[in-house]
């Protein structure tokens, strides 16, 4: 998949399935994996953009890997009463995106192949924006606020 200049985003069809089922099991998640060129339900920017509706992520092959992340990190952030009603749009707050965007790309480490350089590439090319210019800075310079929210909840992984 395609983004800025030509910079191939990994898709989940480029990673072990079996590690993504864990890594979303171990935080109560299960992964429904939609057919090629089949809608993905809960999904909030429409194809290939991965989906969410209460413990469940929904993508393709196609998704990118940084979406499936993303979203699966809103559940993870969610609490449990709020997760189980969550149905397309689960951000609840601008600390709340910004700590999915934290976690997602702690999480990226524990996929084979793909880990925090590659996903905060793929987050730049795909478009998402910080403050300091590129995702990198932030995660670095500027996401104290969301590693404090994390921690404040205990969702910072060991």
């Amino acid at each position: 998949m395609m983004a800025a200049a030509g910079h191939r985003v990994l898709a989940i069809g480029d990673v072990d399935p079996v590690a993504i089922r864990t890594l979303l099991s171990r935080h109560g998640l299960v992964l429904h994996e939609v057919p090629d060129a089949a809608g993905i339900p809960g999904s909030y920017w429409g194809e290939p953009e991965a989906g969410v509706i209460a413990d469940g992520v929904y993508a393709r092959a196609d998704t990118p890997v940084h979406s499936l992340l993303h979203e699966a990190c809103h559940l993870i952030v969610a609490p449990a009463e709020r997760r189980a009603l969550i149905h397309t749009d689960a951000s609840d707050s601008q600390e709340e995106e910004d700590a999915a965007c934290y976690l997602q790309i702690l999480l990226a480490d524990a996929l084979p192949g793909v880990g925090r350089e590659r996903l905060m590439a793929d987050m730049d090319a795909w478009g998402y924006s910080f403050r300091l210019g590129s995702t990198r800075a932030w995660f670095e310079r500027d996401a104290e606020d969301a590693r404090t929210w994390l921690a404040a909840r205990g969702l910072l992984p060991d």
